[in-house]
């Protein structure tokens, strides 16, 4: 498995957003940080996955609802003062750019089939 720019991202995203989960108040650190923490342990396996298939679709689509669920993790992060505006800035800019790198992965994809399927004759 090559290291992609999707799952360096994805590393990215855990190295800066786990050590900030773990200043979150006691009181949210079993909660919300426990949520984002393994959302974001969850995508790296089926990144891993994807990676590693013959066929990665599926697992590109569960990579798509773990990425939902972080965004809206995150954003309860930040109403609920967790996070700043600045971190919660930074941290949506990786999550959107490691949205692009996955439609970019599904594309290619698209495109392989494509190529695949063609009509031999035309």
């Amino acid at each position: 498995m090559k290291q992609s720019p999707i799952f360096l991202k994805h590393y990215d995203l855990m190295a800066w957003l786990i050590p900030c989960t773990l200043a979150f108040p006691k009181s949210q650190r079993g909660v919300l940080a426990r949520q984002v923490q393994n959302e974001l342990f969850r995508v790296q396996e089926w990144l891993v996955e994807a990676g590693t298939s013959v066929n990665p679709r599926p697992a590109l689509a569960e990579v798509d609802k773990g990425l939902i669920r972080l965004r809206a993790y995150l954003r309860l992060c930040h109403d609920l003062k967790l996070l700043s505006v600045g971190q919660y800035q930074h941290v949506s800019r990786i999550v959107v750019e490691e949205g692009k790198l996955l439609g970019g992965w599904l594309k290619s994809l698209d495109a392989g089939h494509s190529k695949n399927t063609a009509d031999p004759a035309g």
